[in-house]
């Protein structure tokens, strides 16, 4: 009996304890178990690919039913939020792919394109990238959610929200009851967040090391630099703009809460539910931020589009081509369009590089070898990618939808 309530107690200290302490408990204890036994580490992977997994299943039902019921119980005034918010995203990712241009030009990388044929498929150009889009957006309810078609699950949900919002009041109760008990699965996932963050970094230590990004510091370097500007510069000033407030209380908690959960599950669509938990802790319009973060999950991507264009102009450099300045305001908008409509998921962006590179004549075949070395240093260029678009979607919707600001 004694050793259950001292049990329960520890459980309960664990649950109530801070997040992020014991995600930086994990991180260190996933270092420290690649280094003593990699053989364990490799097995650890197992917790960190649960988790993940596990956020990706109830991340589709949660956007469904939190976006319907927003707009079910909508008021005009949370509504209208939408708007601000929204053109913060647009004018943030587009700031990313000018800051990448500025980057790449005054440190332009070169690539050694001599890897592996890469067998993944990308879109051919503007038209197929459209077609996908519009295929997305009419797909079936139930198959969206089952492949992670985010665009479409929005669409789906703004559908059901908007002609249910004249519905009975015990439909959209319970709807919004429905929301509610999708709320508290997500926390009890949220929870696990150490474990899994330990089983990730222990397993991907394990496998890969740093060895294999020697021989690509340079453009690493470019990379993270850029995603650092705009995550500590760009962002602040954007938001200082809109509010006239200091942002960096809001930019630092947005990284550290969001930021690290994002950089290590790689994945805006899975890191949904912990930017909608720190909303709620920052006192947030819950019926503006059900919306806008989802959304930005699918369309707020500053970091895929430094990858883009940051990847695109060093197989320019590589090739010798020469980009005015002209061409690369083009790329950039080029990039922040392609950027808004990759894939939630871990390495999404990777595959639009070929559209930007036939902008410059550059062809198929190198440019999917542009996207294999995407796919080796995405280590750590994915993860840091993913945490400054994740943690973005939180600063942008804090910046507009603060209950007293």
């Amino acid at each position: 009996m004694q050793n259950a309530t001292k049990t329960r107690t520890l459980i309960n200290r664990i649950s109530s304890g801070s997040l992020v302490l014991q995600i930086v408990v994990g991180i260190v204890a996933g270092v420290a178990l690649s280094q003593i036994s990699p053989s364990a580490a490799k097995n650890a992977m197992l917790l960190g690919n649960l988790f993940v997994q596990a956020l990706k299943a109830v991340a589709p039902v949660l956007v469904l039913v939190l976006v319907a019921s927003a707009l079910a119980n909508r008021k005009a005034s949370h509504t209208a939020q939408m708007r601000p918010i929204v053109v913060l995203y647009l004018i943030g990712t587009i700031a990313a792919a000018l800051l990448a241009v500025t980057m790449s030009t005054l440190f332009p990388t070169t690539l050694a394109l001599t890897l592996p044929e890469v067998t993944a498929s990308a879109p051919r150009g503007i038209a197929e990238v459209l077609g996908g889009l519009l295929s997305r957006l009419v797909d079936n309810p139930v198959n969206a959610i089952l492949t992670g078609n985010f665009i479409g699950i929005l669409v789906w949900g703004v559908l059901l929200g908007i002609f249910l919002h004249h519905a009975a009041d015990s439909t959209r109760q319970m709807l919004q009851d429905t929301a509610d008990a999708v709320t508290h699965i997500v926390r009890i996932v949220i929870r696990l967040a150490p474990i899994g963050i330990f089983g990730l970094v222990a397993g991907n230590l394990a496998e890969s090391g740093l060895s294999a990004l020697g021989g690509y510091a340079q453009l690493l370097s470019v990379l993270l630099g850029s995603m650092l500007i705009m995550a500590l510069l760009i962002n602040p000033l954007i938001v200082w703009v809109k509010t006239r407030r200091n942002p960096y209380p809001l930019v630092l908690t947005a990284l550290r809460e969001s930021g690290v959960t994002a950089f290590f599950t790689r994945s805006s669509a899975a890191n949904i539910p912990v930017n909608l938990a720190l909303c709620e802790r920052l006192d947030l319009e819950k019926d503006t931020y059900a919306v806008s973060i989802p959304l930005g999950a699918t369309i707020n991507m500053g970091g895929a589009a430094i990858t883009i264009t940051i990847l695109t102009l060093a197989a320019t450099h590589t090739l010798g081509i020469d980009v005015d300045m002209a061409t690369a305001l083009l790329l950039s908008v080029v990039a922040a369009l392609s950027a808004c409509g990759a894939s939630g998921v871990a390495g999404g962006s990777l595959l639009l590089i070929p559209l930007s590179c036939a902008l410059f004549g550059i062809s198929n075949d190198v440019a999917m070898q542009v996207v294999a070395v995407g796919f080796v240093i995405s280590v750590l260029q994915d993860s840091a990618e993913t945490a400054l678009n994740s943690s973005t979607d939180v600063v942008f919707t804090a910046a507009v939808a603060t209950k007293n600001g």
